[in-house]
């Protein structure tokens, strides 16, 4: 009994150095600035996503928390860039299904250890608006479908690139209704909804965030919102199931991610904190007012199991649809 009793106490012994190593490496990080990596250019969703948390995290950390801006190749240069970070939990990514990485490559969307970046937090999702120009005939969803079928061909619609959300929603809004109008890429929803604004082209769905502004402003006009819930900030502008397709349920996300490799409880550190910043009400305040929604909180898995299903039905869509990266 002696023998057994003190094998007992060596493994206690164990786990409570074990405990201890990695209470100590979670209290210990970070040790030095961090940057949060956005591969995209500054204004959009994920980028005022990044800045608001960025300001938390570095209250919270007691370091700088810096953004780098760095566009291209719809996301997968600062995706690269990322993946090719010492992974010390000092280099973040944040992205969302727009990246080139996850939609066009071959190979499965999302993983954990076994690929170049591994998904940490949800940390943002976001509705599309149908926008028109305040003139454009159709007052509405079903007057637009109808006066599109009447004149096929006959419009334009603004994207913010190939691939993007405001691609994607849009095909797969032409795909239930069998509406006849042409893709229009632009390289970022300003250019988009400048041209859009000045009457160059009639009709875009751009996210919520950029595009709220201009039709609060009177300078666009929202004929519905994507997502199967109206928003509190614009009650008015009816959601695409209350026109009639009632399947139809698009968002745009964004997703926090670190190199593979990082280690574990740096990871959940991170997760934790990051959650814990979402729960602050200035920044639901900050969220709420720009038309952004707080996911709940997820798991690892649960994370992993939410970003697979939604880009692999987007990547499902662009094989039917032929949509190609470029």
């Amino acid at each position: 009994m002696k023998s057994i009793i003190t094998m007992s106490q060596y493994f206690f012994s164990l786990a409570l150095i074990f405990l201890s190593f990695t209470s100590f490496s979670q209290a210990s990080y970070p040790t030095k600035q961090i940057e949060i990596i956005v591969p995209y250019a500054p204004g959009g969703t994920t980028d005022f996503v990044s800045r608001v948390i960025s300001q938390k995290l570095s209250e919270k950390w007691h370091h700088p928390v810096v953004i780098l801006n760095k566009p291209g190749s719809s996301g997968s240069l600062g995706a690269d860039l990322a993946s090719q970070a010492s992974p010390d939990g000092h280099t973040l990514l944040i992205t969302g299904y727009t990246n080139r990485n996850l939609l066009f490559s071959p190979t499965p969307p999302v993983a954990n250890s076994n690929k170049d970046l591994v998904p940490v937090a949800l940390v943002g999702k976001a509705p599309l608006l149908l926008l028109v120009t305040p003139d454009f005939p159709a007052k509405n969803l079903k007057e637009l479908i109808a006066l599109a079928k009447s004149q096929p061909g006959k419009f334009n619609y603004a994207s913010i690139g190939n691939g993007s959300p405001s691609h994607l929603g849009m095909e797969m809004l032409k795909r239930l209704t069998n509406m006849d109008i042409t893709h229009v890429p632009y390289k970022g929803s300003g250019p988009a909804l400048i041209d859009l604004m000045a009457g160059h082209i009639p009709i875009m769905l751009d996210s919520v965030v950029s595009s709220s502004p201009h039709v609060k402003s009177g300078k666009l006009r929202a004929l519905a919102i994507s997502t199967t819930t109206r928003l509190p900030s614009l009650p008015d502008v009816p959601t695409v199931a209350e026109s009639g397709l009632s399947n139809f349920d698009v968002f745009t996300w964004t997703a926090l991610y670190v190199p593979a490799g990082t280690a574990v409880d740096k990871i959940e550190k991170i997760r934790a904190d990051v959650n814990s910043v979402l729960t602050i009400a200035d920044v639901r305040d900050r969220f709420a007012s720009q038309g952004a929604i707080i996911p709940e909180p997820m798991t690892q898995s649960q994370l992993i199991s939410f970003l697979n299903m939604d880009i692999s039905g987007w990547r499902k869509l662009i094989q039917e649809a032929k949509i190609s990266a470029d």
